[in-house]
């Protein structure tokens, strides 16, 4: 056999094992415990922003997809285990995921409120207007004194393994009594019984349990983004690099696919409708 049919037979074989992986489904890990990113109805069946943007990039993708329910604390392993192919649970672009898993581009801004219930001696709180901790300056400097004083004394609640526990044990805002839970309903619960003085999460976790609950849930002081926060929302990935062969292959070419999925969805406004209608504003980036 010459080199040249050696060299296409051996093309084909690969283009033949690629085709094979190919020939399932793309499967999306997401927490539904998060709304109005993703969520549970009555039925126990996954809803959110997210379950319906994953089906649709799927569609733009040209592929079914399932998207499947994870605990948040073990979503990074599982994606890693091969339990899924990909995370959308509104997981922020961080620096510090990005050693350890790959991201898609930025599909949603979210931003980051302390929350309290009415009545709070809280509710006084100066409220500068949202910064980016990215940009620094003084308007930053402000805003993390403000809250800094603010929190002195008091318990802050928040969901595990997030950006916004890594952000009150950084040391910007001072020494904080720090309260973890598993999910963000848990967090709701404990502020609303009067276990937490105050919480931190996505000021959209907070609007949507409110307007469903009927509880007052009030937002105080500056809205947090960049940093700390991140750069954004994006899907959760495999580092190709790490595996290498046909399933290195395999998640780069997802990567490159849900890039251009979320290209497209921008394009066509589906991001855009998708977050009015769960989040009540335009949260696209």
């Amino acid at each position: 056999m010459n080199i040249f049919k050696k060299t296409i037979l051996t093309v084909l074989a690969s283009l033949l094992l690629i085709g094979n992986v190919y020939a399932d489904k793309i499967k999306i890990g997401t927490e539904g415990a998060y709304p109005p990113w993703n969520s549970k109805d009555a039925s126990g069946a996954l809803i959110g922003f997210e379950v319906e943007l994953a089906y649709s990039l799927c569609r733009y993708i040209g592929r079914q997809c399932e998207v499947v329910e994870q605990d948040w604390d073990g979503m990074i392993p599982a994606l890693q285990m091969r339990k899924f192919d990909a995370i959308m649970a509104g997981m922020s672009i961080t620096d510090e995921r990005k050693k350890v898993i790959t991201f898609s581009q930025g599909y949603a801004d979210e931003v980051a409120s302390l929350a309290v219930m009415k009545g709070s001696d809280l509710e006084g709180m100066e409220t500068p207007e949202g910064v980016n901790l990215t940009l620094g300056g003084s308007a930053v400097n402000k805003a993390l004194k403000t809250i800094t004083g603010a929190l002195s004394g008091k318990t802050v609640c928040t969901q595990t393994g997030t950006i916004h526990q890594n952000f009150l044990e950084s040391g910007d805002v001072g020494k904080v009594d720090v309260r973890t839970y598993k999910t963000q309903d848990e967090v709701n619960l404990d502020l609303e019984a009067g276990r937490c003085d105050v919480a931190l999460a996505a000021a959209v976790a907070f609007t949507d349990y409110a307007e469903k609950s009927g509880k007052s849930v009030v937002l105080v002081g500056p809205t947090f983004s960049g940093g700390a926060f991140g750069n954004g929302v994006g899907v959760g990935l495999r580092q190709a690099s790490q595996l290498g062969g046909t399933l290195g292959e395999r998640d780069a070419e997802l990567l490159k696919a849900f890039n251009k999925a979320i290209d497209q969805a921008r394009k066509d406004g589906v991001i855009s409708r998708l977050a009015i209608k769960y989040f009540g504003f335009d949260a696209s980036m």
